[in-house]
């Protein structure tokens, strides 16, 4: 969906869909969009830790081949190329699983020290098709935490 403007197209956000409640919970401004003047600095302090979660097929894929097509993607290859500990949470069925470039992908992203949460250690496997709505319950939150406070070197907050 599109709306006709004088100097060209505007679209639709994400923006729209966010949660008031869970942006105030971390007290800095959201970011949702490159910075617009040369002359700002950056707002908001070092990340500790960074969790992508749930990780679709294709995010996974783009995060792995270094695919950086959006704000959100920029950020996520900067923060990994600066070595910032980083947990991705795949949320896949098992035929997405088995394809080669998703093995690839994964492999590729914890030769850099990327802590892909999957797999029966984990205790997180791929679903059948077609079950992802009954998975979701299920997905491991709280395990991908504790995983980004550890590599962080952080004990968690009470």
């Amino acid at each position: 969906m599109t709306r006709r403007t004088a100097g060209g197209d505007t679209f639709p956000t994400a923006d729209s869909q966010r949660s008031n409640f869970a942006l105030g919970l971390t007290g800095h401004p959201v970011r949702s969009t490159y910075r617009s003047s040369l002359g700002t600095r950056r707002a908001l302090p070092a990340a500790d830790a960074l969790i992508i979660a749930p990780a679709t097929y294709n995010s996974l894929n783009k995060i792995a081949l270094g695919i950086a097509d959006n704000y959100a993607m920029t950020t996520v290859a900067e923060l990994i190329g600066r070595q910032v500990p980083t947990v991705v949470v795949p949320f896949v069925n098992a035929a997405l699983a088995a394809r080669a470039p998703f093995q690839r992908a994964v492999a590729g992203l914890r030769s850099e020290r990327v802590r892909v949460y999957l797999g029966t250690d984990d205790g997180w496997e791929p679903h059948p098709p077609g079950s992802g709505n009954d998975r979701q319950r299920a997905f491991p939150w709280a395990a991908a935490f504790e995983a980004a406070t550890r590599l962080a070197g952080k004990a968690p907050r009470p």
